[in-house]
This record gives C-alpha cells, structure tokens and sequence, in this order.
C-alpha cells in the first residue's frame, strides 16, 4: 500500500523548506531543472497502483526499479562522455545536458513480490503497475480488567 499523507497541513512548511534545501543540493547536477525531476503521479485502478513517473531524456537501460524490504525505488542515471580536449573542436557552443542521477522511493508494503510489478517505459514516462496490499486488520484490543 501506499502510504497516506497522516498530518495533513502540519509539516508542510517543515518540508517546504526541506525540499528547497534538497533542490539547492541537487542543482550542481540538474541545474534549474531539478525539480523538475521524477515528477510522479499515483492513480488507484482495478485494485492496483498506476504510477507514472516523468524521465524525459532517460532511456529504459539507464533506469532501475528495485522492491526491498517494502519499499519500490527508482533510480535514473545518466552520463554524458565528456572529452576536454575534444569540446574546443566539437563545434559546441554551450553544452546544458547534465549528468548524474536521481531516485525516488515508494513504501509499497512487504506482501508486494517483484514478479508483481509491471514497467514500461513510453514517451520518457516510466509507467508502473503495481497490486494493492490488503489492509491487515488488527485484532480487537481486549480490556483486562485489574484486580485488587
């Protein structure tokens, strides 16, 4: 399953400012376009999870899904071959591509086995299929009353 929001509004300034210091981090690799990066979307369907992740410019050989322990992760990576000698020769003006790599994770639950999950890779969006894990019900808290 995935996990639901639980507090709501609360550490939405918290993580505002989480994110602004990641995306601060990351822009040594991305530039101005980092966060712009692996932007996700999360659809319930049919009893599964459709999730769409956006990976313009990354080919499926340069994308890895792993399920540990629970949890899906995603990782693109992306090198460029960079020849110092060959730049003043290659005619390029300026060069904006970048490389290195991101990854995002997803707790997913631990019924959920890797034979499960469906990938694809179309237009620069990975799209995954995944089932939904079954809600475990917890057992009836019993009162024991104490004597004396």
């Amino acid at each position: 399953m995935l996990m639901p929001r639980l507090f709501g509004d609360v550490f939405d300034d918290w993580f505002d400012g989480f994110d602004r210091d990641m995306n601060q981090m990351m822009k040594p690799l991305y530039g101005k376009h980092a966060k712009d990066v692996m932007k996700t979307d999360v659809q319930e369907r049919d009893g599964n999870y459709e999730v769409d992740i956006d990976l313009p410019g990354f080919k499926k050989d340069e994308v890895n899904i792993r399920l540990e322990n629970g949890y899906l992760t995603v990782t693109a990576s992306k090198g460029l071959d960079k020849d110092e000698k060959g730049d003043e020769k290659s005619g390029y003006i300026r060069r904006e591509r970048w490389s290195g790599s991101c990854s995002r994770s997803f707790y997913v639950g631990d019924g959920v086995k890797s034979e499960d999950v469906k990938a694809r890779m179309e237009d620069g969006i990975l799209h995954l299929t995944l089932p939904k894990e079954e809600q475990k019900v917890l057992p009836k808290a019993d009162t024991i009353l104490i004597e004396g």
